[in-house]
C-alpha cells in the first residue's frame, strides 16, 4: 500500500492562472453502481471574491481562502447535474479542492477563452486512460470506523444486537461501522432526492449495494449492522463518494478493518475484556502495530452504560490509496492527527451488564 504525496500546484502570476498538477491527472469519479458528482473539464475564470470550502454544507474554511477575481481555476465537478455549486483547485490550500458558488464566475472551455496562456499548462489526460487514479481521487482523506460491538449493543435493539453470541466474530474483533470519505459533509454524492428521504426511515427498505458473493459473506460478519441495513445506509450516505463501485468501496473498508484486527491493537482489546483501557494505551498499541505517530490518528468514543463508561468506537485516518495485502502506515501518517476523544474506558463483554 503506498501514498501518492500531492504534486506542487503551479503558479503563472502574468496571467492569473492557478494550476494543480494534480487535477489535471485525475478524474474524480466513474462508473459504477452509484454516480458521484458530475465530473467537468475546463477552468472557472473568478469574478467575485467568493469564500471556497472544503465541503458545501459548512462554512468551515480553513485559511480562509477566497477566489481571486480574473483569476483561473480548473475545474473538477459539479455537485449535481445543473447544481449550485462548482469543485475547483486553490494551489495551495489546504485541501486544495473546493467548492464555490457557480455564480462566483464565468466557465471557460479553455485556458485562452479564460485570458491565461497555454504554453505552461498540463493537459488532461485522455479519456478512458484505464488506471485506478481515474476512479478514486488518488490522495483523498478518509475515516474508517471500527465498533467494538459489545458495548454498542448494550444500549441498541437492533437485530445485529440481539443475535449476539460469544462466539461470533465482533465478540472479540472490531466490526465495521464505515469508510467515510473526508471533508465533513460529503455525502450522498449523486444520491437522489427520494433515496435520501428514505434513508431516514427504513434502511433494510434501501436498495442493496452490488456485491460479489465472496465480499457480501466477508461483510456480513465484518459488519454485524448489515442485519440492519447499516451497509445499503453507509454505501449510499459514504460509498457513493468514495469513487468506486460498492464491491470495491466495501473491498477496501474491510481490508483496513482486517489490518487492524491482525494487530496489537485488537489483542489489547480482547486480552481486557472486562477492564479499564485507557486512550493513551490504546494510541500506543497503534504506534507499535503501525509506527511511531500512527496513535495521533486515532480518536476513541465512548458511551455511557449506567455507572460504566464503555469504549464503543475508534475512528482512525487515512490518506491515500487502499490496496490490498499492504502496509497502512504511510496511509495512516499522511492523514492529519487528531484529539483523542474519551480518556478511556471499560471494555465491554458480550450480553449486557
Amino acid at each position: 500500500m503506498f501514498f501518492l504525496p500531492l504534486p506542487p500546484s503551479r503558479v503563472f502570476p502574468a496571467t492569473g492562472l492557478l494550476v494543480s498538477a494534480l487535477a489535471t491527472a485525475v478524474i474524480l469519479f466513474g462508473a459504477g453502481s452509484g454516480r458521484a458528482q458530475p465530473v467537468l473539464d475546463g477552468f472557472l475564470r473568478a469574478t467575485e471574491a467568493c469564500a471556497a470550502t472544503p465541503a458545501i454544507r459548512s462554512a468551515d474554511n480553513p485559511g480562509d481562502i477566497r477566489l481571486k477575481p480574473g483569476t483561473t481555476y480548473r475545474l473538477l465537478a459539479e455537485n449535481k447535474a445543473n447544481g449550485t455549486h462548482y469543485l475547483v483547485v486553490t494551489p495551495g490550500a489546504s485541501p486544495e479542492k473546493r467548492w464555490i458558488e457557480k455564480t462566483c464566475g464565468a466557465r471557460v472551455a479553455s485556458v485562452e477563452a479564460g485570458g491565461a496562456s497555454t504554453a505552461e499548462t498540463a493537459p488532461p489526460p485522455p479519456r478512458g486512460t484505464p488506471r485506478r487514479a481515474d476512479r478514486r481521487m488518488t490522495g483523498s482523506r478518509m475515516i474508517v470506523a471500527m465498533n467494538w460491538q459489545p458495548a454498542f449493543c448494550e444500549t441498541s435493539g437492533r437485530p445485529e444486537c440481539a443475535a449476539q453470541t460469544a462466539d461470533r466474530f465482533d465478540a472479540s474483533n472490531f466490526a465495521l461501522h464505515g469508510l467515510w470519505p473526508q471533508p465533513r459533509g460529503r455525502e450522498f454524492c449523486g444520491v437522489s432526492s427520494q433515496l435520501r428521504e428514505a434513508d431516514e426511515r427504513d434502511w433494510n427498505a434501501l436498495p442493496p449495494p452490488e456485491l460479489s458473493a465472496e465480499t457480501k459473506k466477508a461483510l456480513d460478519e465484518a459488519m454485524p449492522g448489515t442485519r440492519s441495513g447499516l451497509d445499503r445506509h453507509e454505501w449510499l450516505r459514504h460509498g457513493t463518494c468514495y469513487g468506486t463501485d460498492a464491491e470495491e468501496y466495501f473491498q477496501d473498508s474491510l481490508e483496513v478493518l482486517k489490518a487492524v484486527n491482525a494487530s496489537g491493537v485488537r489483542a489489547l482489546f480482547s486480552g481486557r475484556v472486562g477492564q479499564s483501557v485507557s486512550r493513551d494505551e490504546v494510541r500506543a498499541a497503534f504506534d507499535r502495530s503501525f509506527g511511531a505517530g500512527t496513535g495521533d490518528r486515532v480518536r476513541l468514543t465512548c458511551r455511557r452504560d449506567g455507572g460504566r463508561e464503555l469504549i464503543s468506537e475508534i475512528t482512525l485516518g487515512l490518506s491515500g490509496d487502499i490496496r490490498p495485502g499492504a502496509d497502512l502506515a504511510p496511509l495512516i501518517l499522511a492523514a492529519p492527527e487528531v484529539r483523542g476523544g474519551c480518556a478511556g474506558g471499560i471494555v465491554d463483554a458480550v450480553g449486557r451488564q
